[in-house]
């Protein structure tokens, strides 16, 4: 019988997030799922038609006119989905303000190293003010809010690698089912609580890369 190699350890932004997120058995039993999901080649994003009409509407200046109608285009699986999602969502659109000064723009992927564990850093939104912000964006679809360690880890993670991914940027995560908006505190952080974060960031990426090796 031939030998299935374990693929090496890696892990999406999202998936790490929602891996810290997590506390005792729980985060064994999702790493555990990404492993098998990662050695199938399974996995399916639901959420990629409402992505792409959330930037239509931004792009067009038609705000809720294309996310209203994908939820009745999307296949009929997804659409108590997407009408779940779509309140939301418009919420989100309407905070953005007037559209006529807000244009999408175009971010980089960029792959960082935690501790020895590889975690692609990718916003699914990126956006340009007239007044001449930015902000790369990542969407949270989750039943559940995300935790804070989850979007601590987020923001400082997609502040570290900014520079790649859209220069002069601020990260920002979109709950998008409680429209609620999260931004790193506008002081920033200190030198020492940085370290203190990346060190636990490290600590976590370790045990990840522990628990990947486990054999299913």
């Amino acid at each position: 019988m031939p030998v299935i190699e374990s693929p090496a350890p890696y892990a999406t932004l999202l998936a790490f997030a929602r891996y810290v997120g997590r506390s005792g058995p729980a985060k064994a039993n999702f790493v555990g799922g990404l492993r098998r999901q990662r050695v199938s080649q399974s996995g399916f994003n639901p959420h990629g038609s409402l992505i792409k009409a959330l930037k239509a509407d931004i792009q067009w200046r038609t705000p809720g006119t294309h996310l209203t109608k994908v939820v009745e285009t999307v296949k009929p699986r997804w659409q108590p989905l997407y009408r779940t999602l779509l309140p939301g969502t418009l919420s989100y659109v309407d905070s953005l303000g007037d559209l006529g000064a807000v244009q999408l723009a175009q971010s980089r992927d960029a792959l960082a190293v935690v501790g020895a564990l590889p975690v692609k850093i990718n916003p699914q939104l990126a956006l340009r003010y007239d007044d001449g912000r930015a902000e790369a964006v990542r969407l949270y679809f989750d039943p559940e809010p995300p935790a804070a360690e989850a979007v601590l880890a987020t923001l400082h993670l997609m502040s570290r690698h900014m520079e790649r991914v859209l220069p002069g940027a601020e990260p920002v995560v979109v709950d998008i089912r409680r429209a609620a908006v999260h931004r790193p505190d506008p002081g920033g952080l200190d030198d020492k609580k940085a370290a203190e974060v990346e060190r636990w960031l490290a600590g976590e990426a370790a045990a990840f890369s522990a628990m990947w090796s486990v054999p299913a």
